[in-house]
């Protein structure tokens, strides 16, 4: 169960998808299908985030990662995010950019 309002889950899925959506396939790549061609994220609550992408078929697929420990403040998910995205830059050798 969620223990964020639909209004900031449906903020962060905007921002995710219109803004980072490279971190979204990135992410996918290192922790479900190398060979995914598109990823945008689709649910998050206070255990883990999930990501809906398609294969190197064209066949959709989901998967769901879990944070680190369970969150509940806004602040955190952002945290959690950048986390994975910068554990998937170094499962694929590539280069994380700063975050502010």
């Amino acid at each position: 169960m969620t223990t964020f309002s639909a209004e900031i889950v449906s903020a962060v899925l905007a921002h995710m998808n219109s803004d980072h959506n490279g971190d979204n396939l990135l992410i996918v790549r290192a922790f479900a299908e190398s060979a995914a061609i598109s990823a945008a994220m689709v649910s998050l609550d206070d255990t883990e985030g999930t990501w809906q992408y398609s294969d190197g078929h064209g066949v959709e697929h989901h998967v769901s990662l879990p944070w680190g420990a369970p969150i509940s403040e806004r602040a955190e998910i952002r945290q959690e995010i950048v986390h994975l995205y910068e554990r998937a830059c170094e499962k694929l050798g590539v280069e994380a950019r700063p975050h502010s």
